[in-house]
């Protein structure tokens, strides 16, 4: 029997749909095209790439050369490009902006590997010590609300090349769905002077039925209302409303954590297509005229990742009614994800 429930984040409603309740064999796999002797990204080939932003690198290797970690470059075809001036204005009774804003690449790996599940744990470090690099830096750049950090992996996820490597894009803007969870959290605050997320941490910690894994600062589960099949959403376990935050220590227990999801994603899936959100705090520094918008942000609000496979599609039906339908149960879902246990060590 069909199940309706309620997101607390966004107040969205999900169908959990018994009916059509599909198993990880169900699904099909992502199938990868291998391009290494073209491929831009590999290390070697940095003269097919925009010059480089900033890198994890050797002391004695130059920008631009071989000897890096992870490599940071402008993307090609930018969505949004830093030198244009912001300006706002009118067209009739609709608004507009110019296209100002960043769209960089992180490059993950110098090898061509596609899958970060494949990396070893040191490397995802280094790669989530340069997402938190990347947004100090952005954020001081007062025309930038936003900055969003967003990982595809598969054809079907978006990803146009195989080589491991995120984007990074600051926006003039907070994002709707942002702005959504933001208003939630803040609500939930004023009636109750506590955190929304924690609050379901807190929940998700005595109930177990949707835990995925655990780690001495961060915890991974299916969220009650996940929108598609065996999404996951990894928490810090201490209240933090900014991923930039984070200290040294933190972080590589971050990347243990991702590391784990998606060692367990790509076992228990078959190698999914797989998209990664970074959702945390926008820039705080108020506009004149909204100068208390983010007033209690501190509190009200918790950075976090979601990790979504590309198991089903979006159709009609979800386009038409913003619900979205989920064959597998959250509850199912995380416990065949904890059944892997053994591929973890």
């Amino acid at each position: 029997m069909s199940e309706l429930r309620k997101d607390p984040f966004t107040n969205r409603w999900v169908i959990i749909s018994q009916d059509r309740s599909a198993r990880p064999s169900d699904f099909g796999h992502e199938d990868f095209v291998q391009e290494h002797s073209y491929c831009p990204f590999c290390e070697g080939h940095e003269d097919r790439t925009p010059n480089e932003i900033t890198a994890v690198r050797s002391a004695d290797s130059k920008p631009n050369t071989p000897g890096w970690k992870v490599r940071v470059i402008p993307n090609k075809f930018p969505v949004l490009e830093s030198s244009s001036e912001l300006k706002r204005y009118g067209s009739g009774m609709y608004d507009a902006m110019t296209g100002t804003g960043a769209h960089e690449v992180v490059v993950e790996h110098p090898g061509h590997i596609a899958n970060m599940a494949d990396f070893e744990v040191a490397q995802v470090h280094e790669v989530f010590k340069v997402y938190k690099t990347r947004m100090l830096d952005l954020y001081k750049d007062q025309r930038f609300r936003f900055v969003l950090i967003f990982k595809n992996y598969g054809i079907s996820a978006g990803a146009s090349l195989s080589h491991a490597h995120s984007q990074v894009i600051a926006l003039p803007v907070v994002p709707w769905n942002i702005k959504l969870e933001l208003e939630t959290a803040r609500a939930h605050y004023q009636r109750k002077e506590r955190c929304i997320y924690c609050d379901v941490i807190k929940q998700e910690s005595l109930v177990r039925d949707r835990i995925v894994s655990e780690n001495d600062d961060f915890i991974a589960f299916t969220p009650f209302a996940s929108r598609f099949p065996f999404e996951v959403a990894v928490f810090p376990k201490k209240h933090s409303y900014r991923y930039t935050d984070c200290s040294d220590e933190s972080l590589a227990l971050l990347a243990s954590m991702v590391k784990d999801v998606l060692t367990r994603l790509k076992v228990a899936l078959n190698n999914p297509a797989y998209n990664i959100v970074l959702q945390t705090s926008p820039n705080i520094v108020s506009r004149p005229g909204n100068t208390d918008y983010w007033s209690s942000i501190e509190y009200d609000y918790h950075w976090h990742l979601l990790f979504m496979p590309r198991l089903t599609k979006v159709a009609g039906f979800e386009w038409g009614t913003g619900f979205y339908i989920n064959p597998t149960s959250p509850e199912e879902a995380a416990s065949f994800l904890r059944e892997y246990d053994k591929y973890m060590a």
